[in-house]
C-alpha cells in the first residue's frame, strides 16, 4: 500500500471547484453542505492541509478554497481536524445494529465510526440476505459490511465434529461461501482459536479462500493461537500467511496480540515473519485494538477444544462428569495460568448471579471456597459466562500499532447499558487510540493513526469510495479538536460514550450535529464490488 501524494495546488483546487459548482449556463448550484476552514486529513497519511469541502448528494464533488459558494448549510470547522469517518473492520455490532433502540450505534457514531464489518472470527448467519434485511429494516446509523464465517460455515455441513469434511461437505462449504460472496461479503472471517474452526486444517481453509479468491475477496482470521495454547502464536501467523500465499488472496491477522506472559516479547518475531511474506509479495495485513485486556467467552478461554465437541450441551455434560473430575481441571488451570492468572480474568456477563460482574474468577473462587478451574466448572455448568482478560503489555502493542500495515478495530460489541460490564473497547477504541497513543504516549502520529482507521482498511477490504477524502467519494466525515477527544469508558464503568467529535457524518447526512445526536439513520448496508 503506498500513500498517494497530495499534489494538486491550490489554485488547481480552485477551479476543480469552480467546475463542480457551477451550472453549465454559469448559474451557481447551491451545495448541500460545505465545511469550511478545517484542517483537512485526506485518509492517505499525507499531513494534514486547509481546504474547504463542498458535498453533494452524499459524496464530495468539490474541494479547496470555496470561497463564498452557495450552500443550503455551511459547517464552520474554525480549525478543527475534518478526516474519513472511521471504519471498524472487526466489531460483533452487526447483531446489536439489528436491535430496536440500537440501530444508530452511538457507541460506534461517538468514536467518529461510520462504517463496519460484521460478522467476524468466523462467525455470523451464513444466510447474509436475511441478515441484510434485517439491518435495513429499521435503519442505520452506520454502513455496514458483511464477512461470511467459516465457523458458521463449518457448523451448518460438517457440524461440531473434531474431523476433516468429506469431499462432499467440502463442496457444500464452498457453495455456500459462494453463495455470500455472490451476496457482497468482503471476505472470509476464521474463528481458528474457536470450535468448530479450530476442527479445521489449514488446507480446508485455503481451499475455501480460493472460492473467495474468485470474488476478489479478504481473509480475516482470529488466528489459531495468539499465546501458547496449542500450535503458539508464531505459527498461527505463519498460517495465515500460508493462507494467503498459496489462496492468492489477503490475509489479515486480527486483533493481533502477544496473549499472555510466556508470548510477550513475541510481536517482533510475528512483525518480521509478516515483512518477510509482503517483502515476496503476499499482501498480509493486521487490525488491532489499542488495550492490554482482550475479552471472549470464559469457556473459549479455559475449557480445552476436545471438550467443546458436539457443541454446548455435550461440553456442560462433560463438566459434569465425574469421570473427567481430574483431567478437566487439570488442562483448566493450565489454560488459566497461561492468562496471567485467576486474578487476571474479570466476569463481565453472568445472568445467573449479576454481583459476579466486574468481580475477578479469583475473587469468586475465594468467595465460594473453591479452585478458580472449579468455580469455572460451576458457573458454566448453568450458564456461559463472558469475561475481560488482563494479558497483554504496552512494549508489544506500541510495536504492532507502529506498522505501516496494522488498522485500527475495536473487536467490541452493541448492546444496552444495562448488559454487564463489557469490555471498553465497544465504546472506545479509536477515541482511545487518538488521545493515548497520538497525544499523551506519541506513539504513532496523527496522520498515520487516521490513516489505519480510513484509507488503509478501505483499501485492503475493497470498501469502494470509503475512507478517503476526495471528489467523488462518500461523505463519511468526522470534525473534531484533538484535544477534546476523549475516551470516557473504562473497565469499572464501560457504558460511557466517546466524547470529541463535534460532528459526524454519514453519506453527507450528520448523525452528530454540533456535538448531539441527530435522529438520523443514513447508513446503508455494503456489498463488495466483484
Amino acid at each position: 500500500m503506498r500513500r498517494t501524494l497530495f499534489v494538486a495546488g491550490a489554485s488547481v483546487l480552485w477551479v476543480v471547484a469552480l467546475l463542480a459548482w457551477q451550472q453549465p449556463g454559469g448559474e451557481a448550484r447551491p451545495f448541500d453542505l460545505v465545511i469550511r476552514g478545517g484542517r483537512v486529513l485526506d485518509g492517505s497519511g499525507n499531513p494534514w492541509r486547509r481546504a474547504d469541502l463542498g458535498i453533494r448528494d452524499g459524496r464530495f464533488v468539490a474541494i479547496g478554497s470555496l470561497g463564498g459558494a452557495p450552500a443550503r448549510r455551511v459547517i464552520e470547522a474554525a480549525d478543527r481536524y475534518v478526516a474519513p469517518g472511521f471504519i471498524d473492520t472487526h466489531t460483533h455490532a452487526a447483531d446489536g445494529l439489528a436491535r430496536v433502540g440500537l440501530q444508530q450505534g452511538q457507541p460506534l457514531v461517538a468514536q467518529g465510526i461510520t462504517t463496519i464489518l460484521g460478522n467476524p472470527d468466523g462467525g455470523g448467519p451464513v444466510d447474509l440476505a436475511a441478515q441484510r434485511a434485517a439491518l435495513e429494516k429499521r435503519g442505520l446509523g452506520v454502513n455496514v459490511g458483511l464477512m461470511i464465517g467459516h465457523g458458521s460455515v463449518r457448523a451448518a455441513v460438517v457440524g461440531m465434529d473434531d474431523r476433516a469434511p468429506t469431499g462432499d461437505e467440502l463442496a457444500r462449504m464452498q457453495a455456500l461461501v459462494r453463495r455470500a460472496m455472490d451476496e457482497g461479503a468482503f471476505g472470509l472471517s476464521s474463528g481458528l482459536f474457536y470450535a468448530p474452526g479450530s476442527y479445521a486444517r489449514t488446507d480446508e481453509v485455503v481451499a475455501l479462500m480460493t472460492t473467495v479468491g474468485e470474488a476478489g475477496g479478504v481473509h480475516q482470521s482470529h488466528i489459531r493461537d495468539e499465546g501458547d495454547y496449542s500450535v503458539g502464536l508464531l505459527a498461527s501467523v505463519d498460517e495465515v500467511i500460508q493462507v494467503a500465499e498459496q489462496s492468492r488472496t489477503a490475509g489479515v491477522v486480527s486483533h493481533m496480540k502477544a496473549l499472555g506472559p510466556e508470548s510477550w516479547g513475541l510481536s517482533l518475531a510475528c512483525v518480521e515473519r509478516i515483512e518477510r511474506a509482503r517483502a515476496r509479495g503476499v499482501p498480509v495485513f493486521a487490525d488491532q485494538y489499542p488495550y492490554d485486556a482482550s475479552s471472549t467467552s470464559l469457556s473459549a478461554a479455559v475449557v480445552p477444544r476436545w471438550a467443546h465437541v458436539g457443541g454446548g450441551a455435550a461440553m456442560r455434560a462433560r463438566l459434569a462428569d465425574p469421570a473427567l473430575r481430574e483431567r478437566l481441571p487439570t488442562e483448566m488451570a493450565a489454560n488459566i495460568d497461561r492468562r496471567g492468572g485467576a486474578g487476571k480474568l474479570i466476569v463481565a456477563f453472568y445472568e445467573p448471579e449479576r454481583s459476579y460482574e466486574g468481580k475477578s474468577l479469583e475473587a469468586i473462587a475465594a468467595a465460594r471456597r473453591a479452585s478458580p478451574e472449579q468455580t469455572a466448572i460451576d458457573l458454566l455448568v448453568k450458564a456461559g459466562v463472558s469475561i475481560v482478560s488482563f494479558n497483554m503489555n504496552d512494549t508489544d502493542i506500541d510495536l504492532i500499532m507502529r506498522q505501516s500495515w496494522t488498522m485500527t478495530s475495536s473487536d467490541g460489541a452493541l448492546g444496552f447499558p444495562t448488559e454487564g460490564k463489557p469490555h471498553p473497547r465497544g465504546y472506545g477504541a479509536f477515541t482511545r487510540k487518538l488521545e493515548r497513543y497520538v497525544v499523551s504516549r506519541r506513539v504513532v502520529r496523527l496522520e498515520d493513526a487516521i490513516r489505519s482507521m480510513t484509507s488503509l482498511p478501505a483499501e485492503v477490504y475493497g470498501i469502494e469510495r470509503r475512507g478517503v477524502i476526495r471528489e467523488g467519494a462518500w461523505a463519511d466525515v468526522v470534525v473534531f479538536d484533538l484535544g477534546a477527544v476523549h475516551e470516557a469508558t473504562t473497565y469499572d464503568d464501560p457504558h460511557q460514550l466517546a466524547q470529541g467529535m463535534q460532528y459526524v457524518l454519514v453519506n453527507g447526512v450528520p448523525v452528530i450535529d454540533e456535538g448531539t445526536f441527530t435522529s438520523a439513520l443514513p447508513g446503508v448496508t455494503l456489498r463488495r464490488a466483484r
